[in-house]
């Protein structure tokens, strides 16, 4: 039986990226957000460390010093007291991305709400559970009706907004009133400045204190470039992350022994992560100037890793003419329906190719 699900959009980019391939400069790919900075000393050597020489299984639920290492990074980087065993490392995100509505026991009948304009891999999890989901920001939008899992996102892939910690407390608010589970995707909260006041879902401003049926979902492959390492975590209820951990450990949901180290290394420095905030910040000047000189609008982005941009006209004849320049963009489209006539213009390259971009973009 074939998935009802839809093509992984970046396949229809391939004569796009072909078109910017051809250009006498080269391409500068900014159509996907995959980290090309080298990957932290601390956290190459923790890899190669003794945990690489353990022979067997690793646990699902991995050793008290990577779930106290999180739990501290958590204080420390957010103003957020988790306790340590209500934390679970994961494969990446993504994979928790789409198998959280399964792997909390939903399916026909229920409703998924996700963000109007939301990272594909929220759909495809609802579509893997059987379950409805519903594009939509607005809590008033939903009226009455019942709904068993809210994604929030913030910052925003793709459009870099940051919500407001009122917004995510009403939002909050709203699901408690319903029984309804909110996970909020946290992996870009490590990139906002501190102007911005990106909060996590569970600081106290948003969840009063309490995480009742609240889910944080982090990864480390923005913040500490280990997106090849496949690195992630959970956290929030305690038994919503317990009913998780049971399931994960019957269905062999387990990260390997050494990543778990190497993300215990991670969760434990911080130099590398604002080192590295740092940096996407410069890029994201640097790109938004270029963007502008060349006539496009620069909507929300304050934060994460791109830039969503308009030209006021259909997202592929957008992205067809910056290939012709050699830059290569996501179309919005891939975002939902509100997303047709924006680009998502990653952060992801290196200077010197964020340096040619922006040149070809100032010429234009």
């Amino acid at each position: 039986m074939k998935l009802d699900l839809p093509d992984f959009p970046w396949d229809s980019l391939a004569e796009d990226k072909a078109l910017a391939a051809a250009h006498p400069g080269g391409i500068v790919d900014l159509s996907v957000g995959t980290p090309v900075d080298p990957v932290p000393d601390v956290v190459r050597a923790a890899l190669a460390g003794p945990a690489a020489h353990e022979p067997g299984y690793p646990t699902t639920h991995g050793p008290d010093s990577l779930r106290e290492a999180i739990a501290g990074a958590m204080a420390r980087r957010f103003g957020v007291t988790v306790d340590p065993v209500a934390v679970l490392p994961t494969i990446g995100s993504k994979e928790l991305v789409a198998w959280l509505p399964t792997l909390l026991g939903l399916g026909p009948g229920d409703t998924v709400v996700i963000p109007e304009l939301a990272y594909p891999t929220y759909e495809v999890g609802a579509r893997l559970a059987g379950t409805e989901f519903v594009r939509t920001d607005s809590t008033a939008a939903l009226g009455p009706q019942r709904t068993a899992l809210t994604w929030l996102n913030s910052p925003s892939n793709p459009t870099g907004r940051v919500l407001p910690p009122e917004h995510l407390r009403k939002v909050v608010d709203w699901a408690r009133e319903r029984g309804a589970v909110v996970a909020s995707d946290e992996c870009y909260l490590s990139l906002a400045p501190a102007s911005q006041r990106a909060v996590s879902v569970l600081h106290p401003d948003v969840c009063g204190g309490s995480f009742e049926n609240l889910l944080a979902v982090h990864s480390m492959s923005k913040t500490s470039n280990m997106a090849g390492y496949r690195g992630g975590f959970v956290t929030g209820d305690p038994s919503l992350v317990a009913d998780l951990l049971e399931v994960r450990k019957h269905a062999g949901m387990m990260v390997p022994r050494p990543v778990q180290a190497a993300m215990t290394a991670a969760a434990s420095d911080d130099t590398h992560v604002v080192a590295q905030a740092e940096v996407y910040t410069r890029r994201r000047a640097r790109l938004r100037v270029a963007l502008e000189a060349a006539g496009l609008r620069v909507d929300h982005s304050e934060a994460g890793l791109y830039l969503w941009a308009t030209a006021g006209e259909p997202s592929r004849l957008t992205v067809r003419r910056l290939a012709t320049q050699g830059v290569l963009v996501a179309p919005g489209e891939f975002y939902g329906p509100a997303g047709a006539q924006h680009v998502r213009v990653a952060l992801t390259a290196t200077d010197e190719r964020i340096a040619a971009a922006a040149e070809r973009l100032l010429e234009a």
